[in-house]
């Protein structure tokens, strides 16, 4: 028996509906212990005290006016840095507070561990006779990827299901990455750059170190530690969405050991140009090497942002067949342009507070959709998890329901009809009914009014359409949106 979809006559009585003003809605918390209290107390605390520590110590290497100098400078690329991984991230926005605890994890716990071992290293080298530039080849490419991942990584074990893929981890390092790029550029940019260049000649030489260095190491090369800790954003990405213990335990190993020897690759080529005295090296180095995997990982992100982002089309169709949506409501969140498109028709049939609502729909539905996904993927092992997951859905279902309500039958463009499953069957002003054929692209994102699903099968983790019985001729996503 094929699911009935019946559009809107009249707008229907005051729909009871989330606050459009309220925040979008986001899966169930879980009850919050002792034990993870002082978890998070702890890592408060840890972040504070790695900030004090690297305060005191840029503060008394540095010198005041070098510290403000070097920090000034050091934020200015943060700004644009954040927003090309904010930019990844659009179709399922992470938590904002995970975003800033993978930004100050980079910042100052990465940092003040580095710094610390990079130092006790470098004394041991001049112990030993060795030269200390060996130290940013040896040493600094494992403890500073190593600390840089840590942070992602016990977010990863904590909150697996803030995970959608490998995009959250480019983002979540990334944005560790920026963040031990930040404070490593105060120390060049205010120490080698304007401390050293005081010391020799005054302010005016001091500034001019700054914008060379400024010029060199971030204009040019800003990129680098962020292109180094994506090598292991990958990794914890697969990690995050398989059911395979091997690999969640080897794709993280093999995206870190990864990010380790591409920096140490970078850190080896000035090394060879200083010994050597070949300039050249340098020149075939970055372009051989590092210019290629830059722009191949930037393709890489945009292709997966895309490919991911179409999550929705490739799991929602299974509440399309129980009764839950409609083929233009998925049709509708396959693509960034398309989710513009059902803003822009939401602020015209409801306003600002439509255009709220709407976005609340859209992250709903893409929650629901990464839900659907680890369901297919087996990502729930345990029975506790399970059920979790499925209360998770029922309540993700009941918010999209309540955001859809919102629209439904408020649009007076939109005709009185039936969807059968495959075709529309439409009635006209002038009492003439016709049959037609669903368009390419959805015209209206929400265009109709969803008949009342069945009643929820037995608790279980069932096959798609559990929440109800399938249609004969079973909905799949195509070109008959």
């Amino acid at each position: 028996m094929t699911t009935l979809i019946r559009m809107a006559d009249t707008p229907p009585p005051a729909p009871a509906v989330p606050s459009p003003e309220a925040a979008a809605p986001g899966m169930p918390l879980r009850r919050v212990g002792w034990r993870r209290v002082l978890a998070l107390a702890g890592v408060v605390l840890l972040i504070a005290a790695c900030a004090v520590y690297m305060l005191y110590t840029l503060g008394s290497n540095l010198g005041l006016d070098a510290l403000l100098v070097g920090v000034t400078a050091a934020i200015l690329p943060v700004p644009v840095l954040v927003a090309c991984f904010l930019w990844l991230d659009r179709y399922e926005p992470e938590p904002l507070k995970y975003l800033i605890f993978c930004f100050a994890w980079g910042a100052f716990v990465s940092t003040a561990a580095s710094l610390t071992v990079n130092n006790s290293f470098a004394a041991l080298f001049k112990e030993w006779g060795v030269s200390s530039s060996l130290t940013g080849v040896l040493v600094a490419p494992f403890i500073e990827e190593l600390t840089k991942a840590l942070g992602p990584i016990l977010l990863l074990i904590f909150r697996r299901r803030e995970w959608s893929g490998i995009t959250d981890g480019l983002v979540y390092c990334g944005l560790s990455a920026v963040g031990f790029a930040m404070v490593e550029n105060i120390l060049y940019l205010g120490g080698l750059g304007y401390a050293s260049g005081v010391d020799q000649w005054g302010p005016a030489t001091g500034v001019r170190n700054v914008i060379v260095i400024f010029i060199s190491r971030i204009l040019f090369f800003g990129f680098a530690h962020p292109l180094f800790t994506s090598m292991t954003g990958v990794g914890l990405g697969i990690a995050a969405r398989t059911a395979d213990r091997r690999v969640r335990v080897f794709a993280p190993i093999a995206g870190l050991l990864l990010a380790m020897m591409l920096h140490g690759t970078w850190n080896l080529i000035p090394t060879l140009v200083q010994a050597t005295g070949q300039a050249v090296i340098f020149f075939y180095g970055m372009v051989a090497v590092m210019v290629p995997i830059f722009f191949g990982m930037v393709g890489f992100a945009v292709w997966l942002r895309a490919w991911e982002g179409r999550l929705t089309e490739r799991t929602l169709p299974d509440y399309v067949r129980a009764g839950w949506l409609s083929p233009p409501e998925v049709a509708a969140l396959g693509s960034l342009g398309r989710r513009h498109a059902a803003r822009t028709w939401a602020r015209r049939v409801g306003g600002e507070a439509g255009l709220r609502a709407m976005r609340g729909y859209q992250f709903a539905a893409t929650r629901l959709a990464l839900l659907r996904d680890g369901m297919r993927r087996g990502l729930d092992r345990k029975p506790a998890e399970r059920d979790r997951t499925l209360r998770e859905e029922r309540q993700l279902l009941e918010t999209i329901a309540a955001y859809r309500s919102f629209f439904v039958g408020r649009d007076p463009q939109t005709p009185v009809g039936v969807w059968d499953g495959q075709r529309y069957h439409l009635r006209f002003p002038d009492g003439t009914q016709r049959v037609v054929e669903a368009p390419d692209s959805p015209v209206v994102p929400i265009p109709v009014v969803l008949a009342p699903p069945p009643p929820p099968a037995p608790a279980g983790y069932g096959p798609p359409g559990w929440y109800g019985h399938r249609p004969a001729a079973p909905w799949s996503p195509g070109p008959h949106y």
